[in-house]
Order: structure tokens, then sequence, then C-alpha cells
């Protein structure tokens, strides 16, 4: 049963630790972390522009690896940052199927059923991880984040949509569908 007074004391420890925020905002670490995370954030904006889909998932790919080795502070974390590298892992070596359209007629084939597919194209192993992907920096940006840090979790994410449109694109390319033109310049897998 909640009492007033315990009311009270919540409240003065929240306004405690937004003081304290504020004021470690103000020292010079923080405003270097500040910097360093504007930094990463306008590099994952050039990458996300550059069409690259390659330098996408590579980025992405150092950015989980990161986090499961220096910043990973629970069980749930881990074997989330675990799942999305297997995942990536996996996209990655499907990415270069759609270079040959051949081999990526085979990966079409066998995506037959309804569930499988998006549109008219293959839901494989690039698009899941897109799509699992995409969720997981949902649930992070949803999480008590500064703002520096959310600016980064919207770049990737982003980014996700990027390379999802990039690959939809190599995808027809492969399938010799229509709509396979990019007004992207510059899209590659390299």
């Amino acid at each position: 049963m909640e009492t007033t007074g315990s009311k009270g004391i919540f409240e003065g420890l929240l306004l405690r630790e937004d003081l304290l925020m504020e004021s470690r905002a103000a020292t010079p670490a923080s405003r270097n972390l500040q910097k360093a995370r504007g930094e990463i954030h306008e590099f994952l904006k050039s990458v996300g522009k550059s069409g690259d889909i390659g330098a996408i998932v590579s980025t992405e790919k150092m950015l989980l690896q990161n986090d499961l080795d220096r910043h990973t502070n629970s069980r749930a974390m881990k074997t989330s940052l675990e799942g999305g590298l297997k995942e990536l892992q996996a996209a990655e070596t499907s990415l270069h199927l759609v270079q040959n359209p051949a081999l990526y007629r085979a990966v079409d084939e066998s995506h037959g059923h309804p569930k499988s597919r998006v549109g008219p194209l293959p839901k494989d192993a690039v698009r899941q991880f897109f799509k699992s992907h995409a969720a997981r920096l949902l649930n992070q940006d949803k999480s008590r984040l500064e703002e520096d840090e959310k600016k980064i979790v919207d770049a990737r994410k982003d980014n996700m949509r990027a390379a999802e449109r990039i690959y939809a694109v190599l995808q027809r390319q492969a399938l010799g569908l229509e709509g396979a033109k990019s007004k992207d310049k510059g899209m590659s897998l390299e």
C-alpha cells in the first residue's frame, strides 16, 4: 500500500538523479563523450546514405560486436546480441547469392510459402535479419538512453531501412522483376 510519505521520498530520489545527471553532463569527460557519439552518429548517417549495403551490414556487425564485447550488462542483452550476430552472419552468407541470378532463383523457389515472402520477393536470411534487427533496435530505442545514444540508434534504424530497400532492388534484379532499377546511386554489395 502506497503512503504519501513514500511517494514523496521516491519523487525526491528521482529529482536527485535528474540533478546528478545534469551536473555530470557539464563535466569535460561527458562533453568529450557527447562529441565522440556525435561523430559516430555522423559516420552512421554517411554510411546509410552511401548506398553500399556491404558497408551498412559490416558497420552494424562492428556495432553489435562492440556492444557484446564492451557494454553487455545482462544475460538478456548478451543473448540478444549473440542472436543478432548469428542472424547477421547468416545474412552475410546469403547476401552474395543475390549477385548470381541462377543461384538466387533457387533461393526464391525455396521460399514458396506466402509467409516466406514479402510481396513477390523471398523473405530470405538477409530480409529476416533486417526485420529482426529493426525490432531489436526499436526495443533499444525504448530503453532509458541519453539523447546522443538515441540519435545513434535512430541512425542505425535508418540504415537498416536503407539496406532493406537496396536489398529489395537487388532481389528484383536477380529475379528479373519489374522495378529493379534503383534511384540509389552507387548501390553495391561491396
